[in-house]
This record gives structure tokens, C-alpha cells and sequence, in this order.
């Protein structure tokens, strides 16, 4: 029957006679042929119960570092994480403040953009409806002439019953498309006064039309 004991060195002299072991916190020690042995023997009995104590205090301290390690990498990469996005933000924050300054001082540009789309989607469907009708809306029929059948002459025959554009638009500067016919640069002329709302001008002011 073996004998506890919680220390880390046995004096097997304090072992009851009929005990065959001793069990440690660190372990059972075999003490048959140190019972009555010589000095030297019971001296090896305790040498062996604390280089086993000592292993196992290694082990424990090697898993305790490796814990504190993991712990700290856990921590690292985190802390690298948020570094990251740091960065980034601050790399779209530079972008911001180099893209949207020159947007906003061009305003008239984009508008000038739209109003080209917008001269081009009209006449193309000025050409379906001449396809349809042999003709280009005349000076009197207008524009309207794409969004609702004429009445004066000459009558569309094969008018779309669905029209040509669902609604004439404005140009971006709030006033209407001019449309000529005949042209005076080709079959019509299609156009926009620009900024000024005004017949001639330059830059931003100039005429936008069909034959730019």
C-alpha cells in the first residue's frame, strides 16, 4: 500500500514499514530494496523524487511561457490589424481630398456632358422617325413631333402610337433644346444655348450642338 506524502524530498525513515512506495505530487518512488538499505541508498530514493519534482517544474514552466507567448502573438496581430485599416483610411482620406476638390470646381463641365448625351439620344430619335415617315419633323411640328403625333402638315403616316422619346428633355441648365430644320450646319440643327442661355459665347458659355 503505497504511503502519500506532498513533499518534494523522502526521508524513507519516516515511511511506515509496510509501505512499498511512496506517492508524491510529483510521482510514485519504488522504495523495495531501500528499506534498511544503506545511507547512500536512501540519499538515491530522495535524488530520484526531486530530479522528477524538478522535470515536472520545467514542464510547467515551459507551458506557462508557451501560453504567454500565444498571448501575446494573439495580441500582436491585432494590434497589426488595426494598423492596417488605419492605413487605409488615412490612403482614402488623401485620395478624397485630391478627387473631390476638382469635381466640385467643375460643375459646368459635367453639365456640359450631360447636355451632348442628351443632344445625342434626341437624334437618334429624329432618325427613327424619319425612318418611319420619310421626313424629319419640321420646324413647326418641333421637337414635340417625338413625343406626340403632329397635326400640321406633313402628316406622319406610321407615327409610333408609342412616340419616339417618352418626354423632351430640358438641358441641365433648365432651358430648352433648340432644334432648326433645315439646319444650318446639315438636314437640322440641334442644340443648347450653354451656361449663358444665350446664342453664341465661349468656353463654358459657348453654343453645344449636334454638329460639334
Amino acid at each position: 500500500m503505497p504511503f502519500i506524502l506532498s513533499a518534494e524530498l523522502v526521508d524513507v525513515s519516516m515511511v511506515p514499514p509496510s509501505t512499498s512506495s511512496v506517492r508524491t505530487e510529483y510521482g510514485s518512488v519504488n522504495l523495495i530494496g531501500t528499506r534498511g538499505a544503506k545511507p547512500s541508498c536512501a540519499k538515491q530514493a530522495q535524488w530520484r523524487i526531486h530530479k522528477k519534482s524538478r522535470s515536472t517544474k520545467m514542464i510547467k514552466n515551459w507551458l506557462r511561457r508557451k501560453e504567454h507567448h500565444a498571448a501575446n502573438s494573439v495580441t500582436a496581430e491585432q494590434g497589426f490589424t488595426l494598423i492596417e485599416i488605419m492605413v487605409v483610411v488615412v490612403i482614402l482620406g488623401i485620395l478624397a481630398a485630391m478627387v473631390v476638390p476638382k469635381i466640385l470646381s467643375r460643375p459646368d463641365q459635367a453639365k456640359v456632358t450631360v447636355a451632348r448625351a442628351d443632344i445625342e439620344a434626341i437624334a437618334q430619335a429624329l432618325e427613327l422617325f424619319r425612318l418611319d415617315n420619310g421626313f424629319y419633323p419640321t420646324l413647326d411640328q418641333g421637337l414635340e413631333a417625338l413625343t406626340q403625333k403632329p397635326s400640321s402638315p406633313p402628316e406622319p403616316r406610321n407615327w409610333n402610337p408609342e412616340g419616339y422619346l417618352k418626354k423632351v428633355p430640358l438641358d441641365p441648365w433648365g432651358n430648352p433644346y433648340m432644334y432648326l430644320q433645315p439646319g444650318n450646319h446639315g438636314k437640322y440643327d440641334l442644340y443648347s444655348f450653354g451656361a449663358n442661355g444665350r446664342e453664341g459665347g465661349e468656353g463654358m458659355d459657348a453654343d453645344i450642338g449636334n454638329w460639334d
